[in-house]
């Protein structure tokens, strides 16, 4: 071997050398599975993105997951994480029921799993919940409403989608401000539009021909709030007063011009970034959560306070 060829070993032993640690560092770093219910809702896009955001700032690798409304698509993706031996589930489930026998399965492997927006209660070991007191934040809709007609209201009520969390809690919430009060607050009409805008467009358009003209309409969600302002607007009940929850941009906008009476802000950014912190600390070095459950306490957006929402910046 002359000098020249030695040289251009040395060098390349040299690199590869450089680059076996490098390559081990790029291994052992952490991998997440990132499930939300649907990304064809914007408040679990919003999650989603929060969810990716901090995952990029603690320096861990990202699985995101689109449940596509389907639970047995969630569970499969959970599954599949579970083969790919990832360390860390941070999951929305879509159904507190269906979901709980992966999410079981999971803590058996070994994974710690922290849930977000949507706790599933009877399955021992999660990590930690963190989400909204749902219950709170419907108790807060009801009163928004009740302080807009000290005298008395005529309601409607759309409920979100049977065997999510945040619908049972909401609508738990709702009536526990009502139903003492049902005497000057009636819910006329009060049915599930499974937090979709069409099909509450659909369900208060049937309402209206049904009860007539409410006084205000209470809905689990922006979405199904959005489609109730659709279905009033057509009839010009423009008076209506429609209070909606998740304080998404596009409601955001209707508070501000007056379309929408008020939405609860849950926080679901702040939910989805102390969710991975929680999950990446267990992790990295077994790090406990300070409280096995977060509840950030919702509000009311109205006109009067819009700068205190999470997502005003994205609005137009």
């Amino acid at each position: 071997m002359n000098r020249r060829e030695f040289l251009l070993s040395s060098v390349a032993m040299g690199t590869l050398a450089l680059a076996a640690p490098q390559l081990a560092v790029a291994q052992d770093k952490l991998t997440i599975l990132g499930s939300v219910p649907s990304l064809g809702f914007p408040f679990f896009v919003h999650m989603l993105n929060q969810i990716k955001a901090e995952a990029q700032a603690q320096g861990v690798n990202l699985t995101e997951s689109d449940g596509q409304n389907s639970a047995p698509k969630q569970t499969a993706d959970i599954e599949a994480a579970l083969v790919q031996k990832v360390d860390a589930i941070v999951i929305s489930p879509l159904d507190v029921n269906a979901l709980a026998p992966a999410i079981e399965q999971a803590i058996q492997a070994g994974i710690p799993v922290v849930t977000i927006d949507r706790r599933v209660d009877g399955v021992e070991g999660i990590l930690a919940h963190v989400g909204a007191d749902n219950v709170k934040g419907g108790e807060a809709e009801a009163q928004a409403m009740v302080a807009a007609f000290p005298n008395g209201a005529k309601i409607f009520h759309l409920q979100g989608q049977p065997g999510a969390g945040p619908a049972i809690d909401r609508n738990k919430g709702v009536h526990n401000v009502l139903d003492p009060l049902k005497d000057k607050y009636q819910i006329i009409f009060e049915q599930t539009a499974n937090f979709a805008r069409a099909e509450a467009l659909s369900v208060t358009e049937a309402g209206l021909a049904a009860n007539g003209k409410p006084d205000a309409i209470i809905c689990a969600n922006d979405d199904m709030a959005l489609g109730a302002v659709e279905a009033c607007a057509a009839r010009n009940f423009t008076d209506v007063k429609i209070y909606g929850f998740d304080a998404l941009p596009e409601a955001l906008v209707a508070v501000r011009d007056g379309k929408l009476a008020g939405t609860v802000e849950q926080f679901p950014g702040e939910q989805s970034r102390t969710a991975v912190q929680i999950a990446v600390a267990f992790a990295k070095d077994k790090t406990e959560p300070k409280e096995k459950l977060v509840l950030l306490t919702p509000i009311v957006i109205g006109k009067d306070n819009l700068d205190k929402a999470e997502r005003l910046g994205e609005t137009k």
